[in-house]
């Protein structure tokens, strides 16, 4: 493990990425928790207020985000205490920022209801994504690689660039989850990228005009594909940030 570590992580200057990720995920965990606790009246959390305006931890978090990007940017190149810790500001910057994704999306508070799944699924998609390239391998930046790691990592370089191409037809598909992680995993973009394309994406719209047969198709498939994921997907979302609420409050009308 130590070794994996020295070889893939911080030889290749990618410590700095984990300690965002580590921060970025602590930061939302934490944040929900509190969120929770608030809702359900208990602990000695509340909403933060200034002058009767209610200031949602998204604030915060644009300020740390551009504080701990900015800094990352100055400190670039350099392997100090200054980087990591510039790192761990962003982490926390986004986990903040993303956790309240749904109310920047809307442009109103829906973090309980069930437009504020969205923040959920974009959470899990992030963490999910720079998870995986920070375990991937990393073709550059290692030194004295041996002929087999050479042609390991070349190989990997090669796949990385196929995966790619296929996630841009799985994309064009209306795919998009399959897409993003097609780039990193191996043979997932292949599955989106052959399947029928999803009813409204482009590449449903540019050949499938003329073959009615293949637009009954891929309804059907999407429809039972919804039908059977959307359950659990539900329940995974409800267990990680929360239910929404059945009947959200009524907001005040605007003038």
């Amino acid at each position: 493990m130590g070794h994996w570590l020295e070889r893939n992580i911080i030889e290749p200057g990618k410590l700095p990425l984990l300690l965002a990720l580590a921060a970025f995920v602590l930061t939302f965990v934490v944040t929900r928790t509190i969120t929770r606790l608030i809702r359900a009246g208990k602990g000695p959390f509340g909403n933060v207020k200034a002058g009767g305006l209610h200031i949602h931890h998204v604030v915060p978090g644009v300020l740390l985000t551009v504080l701990g990007g900015f800094g990352a940017v100055a400190s670039s190149g350099r392997r100090d205490f200054g980087t990591a810790a510039f790192a761990v500001v962003f982490g926390i910057g986004v986990g903040l920022v993303l956790d309240e994704f749904a109310l920047i999306l809307h442009l109103d508070d829906v973090y309980w209801t069930e437009a504020g799944r969205k923040s959920v699924e974009v959470v899990v998609l992030t963490a999910a994504l720079v998870g995986l390239v920070l375990v991937g391998f990393s073709p550059f930046g290692v030194n004295n690689l041996s002929p087999a790691e050479l042609q390991n990592r070349g190989a990997v370089i090669v796949g990385v660039a196929a995966n790619f191409l296929l996630s841009l037809v799985a994309l064009g598909k209306g795919k998009g989850r399959i897409a993003l992680f097609g780039v990193i995993i191996p043979f997932v973009a292949l599955i989106g990228a052959f399947r029928l394309a999803r009813p409204g994406s482009y590449w449903a719209r540019r050949f499938y005009r003329r073959r009615p047969r293949a637009q009954a198709r891929a309804g059907l498939r999407a429809y039972r594909h919804d039908r059977r994921w959307s359950g659990p997907r539900r329940a995974f979302q409800d267990w990680i940030g929360g239910k929404p609420d059945a009947r959200p409050a009524r907001l005040p009308e605007r003038r």
